[in-house]
C-alpha cells in the first residue's frame, strides 16, 4: 500500500473503520473498544520511548493493510492519490498521453499506445524506451514514477524523448505532445462476425458501458444481416453494479428482476430491477465467460442464464457475489467496504470463497460442490449457486505450454513485433494478416537458445525423481537404463518445440504485431475468426431447436 498521509489522517482512517465495525455490531463494542485502547497505547509509548524514530507513515499504512487483509480482498484502504486511479477505473477517464507502459531491465517503454491517443498521433511506438520527461531524467525510473510524470491536465503540453530500436545512428527521438482527456473505452471492438454474428467484446464496467453497448446493439438491430448477438465477457472483471443491470436491460422486458443485495445493515437490502424497454428483446444471446469474469460479469452473466434469455458459452466464472460500497476518509482518501451479496433472479448465491472461515493452513475457505445448493431457472432448468457460473456449453481452453509462457514473459514476441513493425511500415488488413511460414522462420531466427530462459519442466522433474530413486535405494543397473530411455525422450529440442507450438505462438505473434498497426481492435477482429467460443456460439445461436432443447429461450 503506498501511504501518503499523516500520522493523524492515518489513526483517523483506522479509527473510523474500526468504530464503524464497533457500531454495528454491540456484541463486539467491549472487545472492539478493548483493542484499540491497547493499539493506541503501543503507538503512544513507541512514541516515547522507542530508541529511534518510529517511520509513522510506513507503520500505520502495514496496520491499516492489517487489518484489511483479514477480511476480503475487495475490502480496501485509497490513498488521495490512489482514489484518483480508482476514478480512472469507474470513469475511463484521465488527462495524459495515452499509453500502455511495462517496466523491463530498470527501464520503461511505451508497450502500445491507444488507438487515437495524442500518443499515438504524436508518433511514439510500441518499444519506444523512455530517457527523459520534459527536464526529467526518467531513464532508470520505475513505472509508477514514469506514469506520474506522463499524466496532466489536459491541454498541457509534455515533451518525452525515447529510444527507438532500429532506428538506425539517430535513435533518440523527441515528441512534444499536448495532453488530451483520455476517454478510455469498454468496448474497444463490435462488429458483424461469422457472417450474420453481432459481436461485443465488453471489457470492463464503467459509468459510460451502457451507453457503448446500446450503440453497438442499435447498429446491430439496423442492419437485416444480423441473427444474434455475441457478447463476450471473457476476462472481464466487472465494475459497476448499476450498469450491470442497464445492460441486462437491453435483453429483457421492463420491470424484470436482475438480482437483490442483502447486508448486515438493513439498507443493504434493494432489488434491482430494469427500468426501460429493451432493445432486443427477441434475438438470440450468447454471453462468453471464463474464470476471469467476475463481478458485475457474473450479474448479466448469471441473470441471462437465469431468466433463460441468453446460452452461457466458456468455462466456470470466478465467481465473486460481493458488493462494495465507498466511504471518504479524514485525509481524503477512500475506504472500500464489501457491505452486501448479491443473489441472481433464482435466488443463489455464486460466491465461490467464504473468507469468514479459513482452511487449517490459513487459505480462505471454498464451498465444495457437495455443499452447492440447486436453484431453478425461469423456464424449469437446474443451476446451482457457490463457485461462479457453469457456462451452458462448456469449452476447455488451451493452456500454453512453459515454452510460450517464457517466450511472452520474457519478451521474445515482443521483441519480434518492434523489429518487426521496424522494416514493414504496412500490412494487410487485421481480417487477412496471418503468420506465414516467412514470418515464423524469422521469429524462429530470433531466438538466442542460449538466453532463451526455457522452463524444462520434464527435465527438472525427472531429475528430481532420479535423485529421490537414488536416495530411496531404487536406483540399480535396471532403473538407471529406464532413466536414460527417459531421458532421451523427454529431452527438450527448441526447434521441434517452436514448430509444435506454432499455432499458439502465431497467434501471440499476430496479436503483437497487429496491435501496433490496428490497437486492440484490430488483436480482437483477427482472434474472433478462429475463436472456438464465437464459432460454437454462431452454430448455437443459429440453432433454435437446439437452443429450445437447451431451455433457452428465444
Amino acid at each position: 500500500m503506498n501511504c501518503k498521509k499523516t500520522a493523524a489522517g492515518l489513526a483517523a482512517a483506522l479509527l473510523v473503520a474500526t468504530g464503524a465495525w464497533a457500531a454495528k455490531n454491540k456484541s463486539h463494542d467491549n472487545s472492539v473498544g478493548r483493542n484499540l485502547n491497547i493499539f493506541n497505547t503501543i503507538v503512544r509509548q513507541l512514541e516515547t520511548t522507542y530508541v529511534d524514530t518510529i517511520p509513522v507513515e510506513r507503520a500505520f499504512g502495514t496496520a491499516i493493510a492489517g487489518l484489511l487483509s483479514e477480511i476480503d480482498p475487495y475490502t480496501e484502504y485509497y490513498t488521495a492519490e490512489e482514489r484518483k486511479d480508482f476514478r480512472t477505473m469507474t470513469t475511463g477517464e484521465y488527462g495524459g498521453i495515452g499509453s500502455y507502459i511495462m517496466e523491463r531491465d530498470s527501464s520503461v517503454y511505451i508497450s502500445g499506445p491507444y488507438e487515437g491517443s495524442p500518443a499515438a498521433q504524436a508518433g511514439l511506438r510500441s518499444g519506444d524506451r523512455i530517457l527523459r520527461i520534459d527536464t526529467i531524467d526518467v531513464a532508470k525510473a520505475p513505472s509508477a514514477r514514469v506514469s506520474e510524470l506522463l499524466r496532466g491536465t489536459a491541454g498541457s503540453t509534455v515533451r518525452v524523448s525515447v529510444a527507438r530500436p532500429y532506428a538506425g545512428p539517430d535513435s533518440v527521438l523527441t515528441f512534444d505532445i499536448k495532453r488530451g482527456k483520455l476517454n478510455l473505452p469498454s468496448v474497444p471492438y463490435y462488429g458483424v462476425t461469422q457472417g450474420d454474428m453481432g459481436y461485443i467484446k465488453l471489457t470492463s464496467f464503467m459509468e459510460k458501458s451502457p451507453e457503448e453497448v446500446k450503440k453497438a446493439l442499435e447498429e446491430f438491430k439496423a442492419n437485416p444481416a444480423v441473427k444474434g448477438i455475441i457478447l463476450d465477457l471473457r476476462g472481464n472483471g466487472g465494475g459497476l453494479l448499476e450498469s450491470a443491470v442497464e445492460i441486462v436491460n437491453f435483453f429483457v422486458p421492463k420491470g424484470t428482476e436482475v438480482l437483490s443485495t442483502r447486508g448486515r445493515d438493513p439498507k443493504e437490502k434493494k432489488t434491482y430491477r430494469t427500468t426501460k424497454q429493451p432493445i432486443l428483446p427477441d434475438m438470440p444471446l450468447a454471453v462468453l465467460i471464463d474464470g476471469g469474469s467476475a463481478s458485475a460479469s457474473e450479474i448479466t452473466a448469471g441473470a441471462m442464464q437465469d431468466l433463460d434469455r441468453g446460452v452461457l458459452i466458456g468455462s466456470r466464472s470466478f465467481g465473486k457475489g460481493l458488493v462494495q460500497s465507498t466511504y471518504p476518509m479524514p485525509d481524503d482518501g477512500m475506504l472500500k467496504i464489501t457491505t452486501a451479496k448479491y443473489y441472481i433472479p433464482s435466488g443463489r448465491l455464486i460466491q465461490a470463497l467464504d473468507y469468514s472461515r479459513r482452511n487449517p493452513d490459513g487459505t480462505v475457505a471454498a464451498t465444495p460442490d457437495s455443499l452447492c445448493n440447486t436453484y431453478k431457472t425461469l423456464h424449469g432448468r437446474q443451476v446451482r449457486d457457490g463457485g461462479g457460473l457453469q457456462p451452458d456449453i462448456k469449452i476447455e481452453w488451451e493452456k500454453p505450454s512453459r515454452l510460450v509462457y517464457n517466450l511472452v514473459r520474457d519478451n521474445w514476441i515482443f521483441d519480434f513485433g518492434t523489429r518487426f513493425a521496424a522494416s514493414h511500415p504496412r500490412i494487410a488488413d487485421a481480417s487477412e494478416f496471418e503468420i506465414t511460414d516467412e514470418i515464423y522462420a524469422d521469429f524462429k531466427k530470433s531466438i538466442d537458445p542460449s538466453r532463451l530462459k526455457y522452463d524444462k519442466v520434464c527435465e527438472d522433474m525427472l531429475k528430481s525423481l532420479e535423485e529421490t530413486a537414488e536416495t530411496e535405494g531404487y536406483m540399480n543397473d535396471s532403473t538407471k537404463a529406464e532413466f536414460q530411455v527417459m531421458r532421451k525422450l523427454l529431452t527438450h529440442n527448441l526447434e521441434q518445440d517452436l514448430d509444435t507450438h506454432r499455432k499458439t505462438i502465431s497467434r501471440y505473434l499476430a496479436n503483437d504485431i497487429l496491435g501496433r498497426y490496428y490497437y486492440t481492435r484490430g488483436e480482437i477482429i483477427h482472434d474472433i475468426k478462429s475463436d472456438e467460443a464465437v464459432i460454437k456460439a454462431a452454430e448455437t445461436l443459429r440453432d433454435k431447436a437446439g437452443r429450445e432443447k437447451l431451455g433457452i429461450r428465444p
